[in-house]
């Protein structure tokens, strides 16, 4: 809530999962938080404001334990009467969600992009492992069941980055781009889970040990799926771009 007299914003709350919040160069926090008073008629009004790193009342939690992205900083942050100037409010008062919503857009192809990655990692890796791995007197891409799934990571990644190229040229040309970045996460997320899957598969044994970079992409990929919006906020979003009643 905003405190008029002394031109200061009184912030309370938590939130969960919130990436590069405890860094050595963590200089800000971006908040999204209700701005109006609780209970007030109609849709609440919520805004965005930046609090700098050691501001009394803010106090970032300790870092979480992570199947994967081990190197990503992931805090839970909290806020008790912390107080900031009126004048870190970013961007105007009440479009805090709006905008919230159109850095998700943006975000949603940057993680398609990641999935891309994951996918021609895959793909890279099971080949040359399926060419140079030999049992039973050949190599084990001589086999069609571990052939087929080589071929199915291609599919995989030349549809995923057709895909999510797409979505970035419209955002580029300053077109709609919404419908389609979700339809590039959701495809490229969700592709990139199956093929770490089939890719750890093709490793037999040798893909469960840490030391291989398709068990690191295994644990990895699984977050794509879920940052910038889950599998099934994407479908609800193409659902709703189709113009059914969700």
């Amino acid at each position: 809530m905003l405190d008029e007299a002394a031109g200061e914003w009184s912030i309370d709350g938590e939130k969960a999962f919130i990436t590069n919040s405890g860094t050595d160069i963590t200089s800000i926090v971006t908040v999204t938080a209700r701005t109006d008073a609780a209970g007030a008629g109609g849709k609440p009004e919520i805004s965005t404001i930046v609090v700098p790193a050691g501001t009394p009342g803010f106090e970032v939690q300790p870092p979480y334990r992570k199947m994967g992205w081990h190197a990503s900083d992931t805090h839970g942050l909290s806020f008790s009467g912390c107080r900031v100037p009126e004048a870190n409010l970013l961007g105007e008062r009440g479009r805090g969600f709006a905008n919230f919503l159109a850095i998700l857009d943006d975000g949603r192809v940057a993680i398609a992009a990641l999935a891309v990655g994951v996918i021609q990692c895959c793909l890279e890796q099971s080949v040359q492992y399926a060419k140079d791995r030999n049992a039973f007197g050949k190599p084990i891409g001589a086999n069609q069941a571990v052939a087929f799934k080589c071929a199915d990571l291609e599919v995989m990644a030349a549809t995923a980055r057709h895909l999510t190229y797409h979505a970035a040229w419209l955002k580029d040309m300053g077109r709609p781009f919404k419908q389609e970045a979700a339809i590039a996460k959701l495809y490229a997320t969700e592709a990139a889970v199956t093929a770490t899957r089939e890719a750890t598969q093709i490793f037999g044994g040798y893909g469960f040990m840490d030391e291989t970079l398709v068990s690191r992409q295994y644990r990895d990929s699984k977050i794509l799926e879920i940052g910038e919006g889950t599998s099934e906020v994407q479908r609800m979003i193409i659902a709703r771009g189709q113009g059914l009643p969700l």
